[in-house]
């Protein structure tokens, strides 16, 4: 499973912080690893320079095996909570898939 991380301008995308979220969706994401060929995660800050609340955006896409791809999205006050709010989202988005998979 690769893991590829994106930053829109106004989020720093810098190695500690990529190092950081590959480790966590990896650690997650485990038990989906042989069924996942590559997760894009894309954070962003839809206000810019400005503040607000919930302005932090992070987008999930999962590529599952021979299978359409499968998106989440989660919005929050720190690209952090975002993150950990689209990984929980994630984890039962691909749990559903794959249970659905299984009695067809």
């Amino acid at each position: 499973m690769k893991v590829q991380i994106n930053t829109d301008k106004h989020i720093e995308g810098h190695a500690r912080l990529e190092a950081y979220f590959t480790g966590e969706i990896e650690k997650s994401l485990e038990r989906f690893e042989s069924k996942i060929t590559r997760i894009e995660v894309h954070l962003g800050d839809a206000n810019g320079e400005k503040s607000g609340t919930h302005d932090k955006r992070c987008l999930i896409e999962a590529r599952p095996v021979n299978m359409q791809p499968v998106v989440v999205t989660e919005h929050s006050d720190t690209v952090e909570k975002a993150f950990h709010g689209a990984i929980d989202k994630m984890k039962k988005t691909l749990t559903t898939t794959f249970e659905k998979q299984k009695t067809h």
